[in-house]
């Protein structure tokens, strides 16, 4: 039987980071009560909006994560709110695997008891960088000494499933400075990481300076993209030989430490999200491969007005194999074509031609039964999913 994840977006901040192209920012106070608000009636209103999209929503959750903005700004009694919401709707399981995501230096004694009285057993740290320089430069408000401090508090208090989040590419960022970073992650002894590679585009307000020009976000001090590969590939390399292993392209993990609500999206298993610019995937009520995507508003004032659900999507058998083909190869086990061609036939035998020639210049390996991105390949994936997409347009 199919179980259900929850995303829930919480799109406030304290500041606004120059590199975020999230749907997020710096609200008064008082919006956050009526967001909450409107989250609790978007939990109620789930079923029949999934009746009505023609989607199959489960009653069994298994993962929960709340991202942001800063999920670590909700009040106590706003998240027990919420999570009444939740229980009176859906039925978490005993084992569910509930994230919340936080800002070193917003983690208070008070919203700490009610997470634990929650349930919250997975906590995802915005570190960035471990040198307190390139934290401000980007708007960040912690030091590494904060971070460190935040660590320790999550572990005496129980919570020691704790990820570290980490960007290649921030202002004055060098390979020196970021070795300093890993060193530093290293240290503090986590059992998951998530290493980004700075985007450029213009969604953010670095991004947007980088490529129109300016001076007030420090975009000309942002590494080349060449410096950049160079980190994340040794970023790759130091975590594998610690035993944080790759998983995914931007995930690492001990063993038995990734993340579940995570491997959701990869595996195409079925999320509701709720909130500010959250997006779903529920399985169709017509069976076979195909499911429903639809997507919240970001805009605040329209999605607490009650904006329905924005550009409902059905995901036809084609799409849904597309998506198997670059979800499945983000994730270092890769993907079995022997499996897929097993769940959706002869259409996937388009892709063959093109597998093999990745393969021959270097940017997938074969591995038994399985394919999977090559170092070369997880450096360059993008052109590898490039590639993969041409063959469904044919």
């Amino acid at each position: 039987m199919d179980r259900l994840g929850l995303y829930i977006s919480f799109p406030f901040c304290r500041s606004k980071c120059s590199y975020c192209n999230f749907a997020s920012g710096v609200y008064a106070p008082s919006r956050m009560r009526q967001y909450v608000d409107r989250l609790c009636e978007e939990v109620a209103e789930a079923a029949e909006h999934a009746e009505f999209l023609q989607s199959n929503l489960p009653q069994q959750v298994d993962t929960v994560y709340f991202g942001g903005g800063t999920p670590s700004l909700i009040a106590p009694d706003d998240l027990e709110r919420f999570f009444a919401a939740i229980h009176d709707k859906f039925t978490l399981t005993a084992d569910a695997e509930i994230t919340m995501e936080c800002a070193p230096g917003q983690l208070t004694d008070d919203l700490l008891a009610v997470w634990l009285r929650l349930g919250v057993n997975r906590v995802s740290l915005g570190v960035q960088s471990f040198i307190d320089s390139e934290a401000a430069a980007v708007g960040r408000l912690h030091t590494s000494e904060i971070c460190r401090t935040e660590i320790t508090r999550l572990r005496d208090a129980g919570i020691r499933n704790i990820n570290v989040d980490l960007i290649a590419g921030l202002p004055h960022q060098t390979m020196d400075s970021w070795q300093q970073s890993l060193d530093a992650l290293l240290q503090t002894d986590v059992p998951h990481a998530s290493v980004y590679m700075f985007e450029v585009d213009e969604d953010s307000r670095l991004g947007l300076e980088i490529l129109q020009g300016g001076k007030r976000y420090r975009a000309a001090d942002v590494p080349d993209d060449e410096s950049v590969t160079a980190m994340y590939a040794v970023a790759c390399e130091r975590l594998n030989t610690a035993g944080i292993h790759q998983y995914e392209i931007s995930n690492f993990a001990r063993r038995g430490s990734q993340s579940l609500h995570n491997l959701r999206y990869w595996l195409r298993r079925p999320y509701l999200g709720m909130g500010l610019d959250a997006h779903s995937m529920l399985a169709s009520k017509n069976g076979g491969n195909e499911a429903m995507r639809f997507a919240n508003t970001d805009n605040l004032d329209l999605y607490c007005d009650g904006e329905p659900y924005l550009r409902p999507e059905r995901i036809s058998e084609l799409q849904a194999l597309e998506e198997t083909f670059f979800l499945g190869l983000r994730q270092n086990a890769g993907i079995q074509p022997k499996q897929i061609a097993a769940q959706f036939g002869t259409a996937a035998e388009v892709y063959n031609d093109t597998l093999r020639e990745l393969v021959a210049e270097g940017f997938l390996q074969i591995d038994g039964d399985s394919i999977m991105l090559s170092h070369k390949g997880r450096l360059l994936s993008n052109e590898v999913f490039g590639r993969l997409m041409e063959c469904s347009a044919v």
